[in-house]
Parts: C-alpha cells; sequence; structure tokens
C-alpha cells in the first residue's frame, strides 16, 4: 500500500466488483463488496482497496471467508482505527443446483475495530453503505 497522510474519518469505497468461483461447487459468484477504514495515520489510495478485492477473488472461496480475508489484509496492513468490509453476491450454485433461487444474495461483513466497538462508528459505516448500496449486485 501507498500512503497518503493527513485524513482521519471514514474512508468508503463502495460497489467494487467480486467475480470469485465457490470452492464447494467450482461455480461463479458475483456481487459487490464494500470497503471502509478509519485512518490511524495510514491513508491508501483507494485503487488499493479494489486491488485487495481482487487479489482475493481470484481464488477459490467461500463468500465468509473473502469477506474475512479482505478485512484482515486490510487490517493487519494499515492498522486503522477501524476496518469494515460487506459484501454481497450471488451464488450461482444457489440458480442452478438445488433449491434454485436466482434472486437470493448472499451478504457477509467483517468488522476491527472502533466498527466493533463505538456504536456511532459502526452505525455511520452501514448508513453510508445502505446510501450507496446497488439494488442488484450483479
Amino acid at each position: 500500500f501507498s500512503e497518503v497522510e493527513g485524513y482521519d474519518e471514514l474512508v468508503l469505497l463502495s460497489n467494487i466488483q467480486v467475480h470469485s468461483h465457490c470452492e464447494h461447487h467450482m461455480v461463479p459468484f458475483v456481487g459487490v463488496a464494500h470497503v471502509g477504514y478509519i485512518p490511524n495515520g495510514r491513508v491508501v489510495g483507494l485503487s488499493k482497496l479494489a486491488r485487495v478485492v481482487d487479489i482475493f477473488s481470484k481464488r477459490l472461496q467461500v463468500q465468509e471467508k473473502l469477506t474475512a480475508q479482505i478485512a484482515g489484509a486490510i487490517n493487519d496492513t494499515l492498522r486503522p482505527h477501524a476496518v469494515g468490509v460487506v459484501i454481497q453476491a450471488r451464488h450461482f450454485c444457489m440458480c442452478y443446483r438445488g433449491v434454485q433461487q436466482p434472486n437470493a444474495i448472499t451478504t457477509t461483513s467483517k468488522l476491527y475495530g472502533t466498527f466493533l466497538t463505538n456504536p456511532a462508528a459502526r452505525a455511520e459505516f452501514f448508513q453510508l453503505i445502505g446510501t450507496t448500496r446497488a439494488a442488484d449486485p450483479t
């Protein structure tokens, strides 16, 4: 991550495209990621957040693990006051196998730091995601 200094409020990058493959069924899941953090002296270029999502998405994945890996990498690298990652995705295994629910959307989240301990910070994070969330994550 390259650094930019001097900003100490919530940084949120929304609607980052997610394209991955389920490690259980080897079929795609697609959607969007919302990545936010509260800097602790280190601010990165926005493209770096999208790259982290892309790097972990290229592996065979389950959405829960993908969400945790993205949040963990940002937390470990930047050591911010808070990190939050939310992924909303449509799983093709839900469309074509078994229950056949093509409109089902899975939402996962992983929070660190102030987003866990401060209800106002957590509410701001989820409120901003709510105002930018795409109606259809695909």
